[in-house]
């Protein structure tokens, strides 16, 4: 797979902007390997400690609540502070918290370090989101975004197959030390790839014109102070895509926190066999991932306007989503594991185009603000959404949970393709 594609017949000048968003994809891995340490342990964790199913929706809930305000704020810092700086910090403060979190030894302590865990992590997508915006043209951003993005099944599956047999071998707090040290290796990496489009090192001028000439959005936005956000509030575009996110990121969560937990309890999976089994669906998120971002980033090659080639993604993508109702059904947990697998591709397709959706309508001074509304709400409803499934888990059982996740992106995708229109100085394809 061509990963640095070529516009026209000749390729694009330049690789510096293909450098950076592979070390943001290596961001997303460590994030997503420290956030599912826990997620993956929680079968042995709540063994050990007694928890319930209440517990752990509380304890997988703080992590959500904060990450959600951080998405907020964290897109204003990220603006203000700029990408290099912020995630640097971000970074080295979730792999300090992430290896503290192997000391808890109660749900108030697992719950708090979650919520600070959260605090970090949720400058990742902002400040990615913000990146892409500024170093690439909107014929490579859906592919870009893809490729950042798509660490979060990598790091998934690298943390459902080694997080096991880490804590098998070590024991489990140790595996909460590993994850939090990979932060570290990254950070050198980030310190040295990434610099500000108009003053990076080594980049040529070649790749700067080139990448400036697909820029269909302008690079900072005409308001000033309190104007520029009252007019985003009252922005369709900004609640088409806060409303998309917000109803269709619950079920991310929902799989990515409960899958471990439900092969634990409905599939009678030991620890060493969901190592062998859980890592699939985000695999099949990872494929997701490049589907929607190939796809799109082929239709807008082909003259398809911007913002209606990521529509029409998001209109295909919210179908296979529905495979996830039947899922908790079935009596053969293969069966169970390939419809989770074709839910989680749509689901991975349909946010790919969601998280590009902010640098394809506004000026990039304000995409980290945009990405950051739309993860706050997306957080909080994915909050309020993992303590339920605790709860129903508790009194009645998955069902109730896999259907509700079926069937949001539905919604989603209405509010998609009816609040979000492309603005009147992008051009026509």
């Amino acid at each position: 797979m061509n990963l640095t594609p070529q516009t026209g017949k000749t390729r694009s000048p330049g690789r510096v902007r293909w450098w950076i968003v592979w070390t943001l994809f290596f961001s997303t891995v460590t994030n997503y390997i420290s956030r599912q340490t826990f997620s993956v342990l929680a079968p042995l964790i709540s063994t050990q400690y007694h928890l319930t199913h209440t517990d752990l929706g509380r304890i997988l809930g703080a992590f959500q609540l904060s990450y959600a305000v951080t998405w907020l704020l964290g897109g204003i810092f990220l603006d203000a502070v700029g990408t290099r700086l912020g995630l640097a910090l971000a970074v080295v403060f979730w792999s300090i918290v992430n290896i503290f979190t192997g000391f808890a030894t109660s749900v108030f302590g697992f719950a708090s370090s979650r919520f600070l865990l959260g605090i970090g992590e949720g400058l990742n997508w902002p400040g990615a989101s913000k990146t892409v915006a500024e170093w690439f043209p909107s014929q490579e951003r859906s592919l870009a975004v893809a490729i950042f993005d798509s660490g979060s099944s990598v790091g998934g599956a690298v943390a459902a197959l080694a997080v096991p047999l880490i804590a098998l071998e070590f024991g489990w707090r140790s595996a909460f030390v590993f994850s939090g040290l990979l932060g570290f290796v990254w950070l050198a990496m980030w310190l040295r790839v990434y610099h500000p489009l108009d003053r990076h090192p080594r980049v040529t001028e070649q790749e700067v014109a080139f990448i400036r000439a697909g820029q269909d959005v302008p690079a900072t936005s005409a308001d000033r102070g309190v104007r520029r956000w009252l007019n985003l509030v009252r922005d369709r575009n900004v609640w088409g895509i806060v409303l998309g996110r917000a109803l269709t990121d619950p079920i991310w969560w929902f799989y990515v926190f409960w899958l471990p937990q439900y092969l634990s309890d409905a599939r009678g999976f030991s620890l060493k066999r969901i190592a062998l089994f859980a890592w699939m669906p985000f695999i099949a998120a990872d494929i997701g991932n490049f589907t929607g971002g190939l796809i799109s980033g082929y239709c807008i090659r082909r003259g398809v306007p911007v913002v209606r080639a990521r529509m029409w993604v998001c209109a295909f993508s919210c179908l296979p989503i529905l495979a996830g109702i039947p899922a908790a059904g079935v009596h053969s947990v293969y069966a169970a594991l390939a419809l989770i697998c074709f839910a989680l591709w749509g689901y991975a397709s349909w946010s790919t185009m969601g998280l590009t959706l902010p640098s394809d309508l506004f000026p990039h001074d304000v995409v980290a603000t945009v990405t950051g509304l739309s993860g706050l709400a997306a957080g909080l409803v994915g909050a309020v959404f993992t303590v339920a499934v605790g709860i129903l888990v508790d009194r009645f059982s998955y069902g109730p949970a896999f259907l509700v996740a079926g069937l949001l992106p539905l919604f989603a995708t209405a509010s998609v393709l009816l609040l979000i229109r492309a603005p009147s100085n992008s051009p026509p394809s």
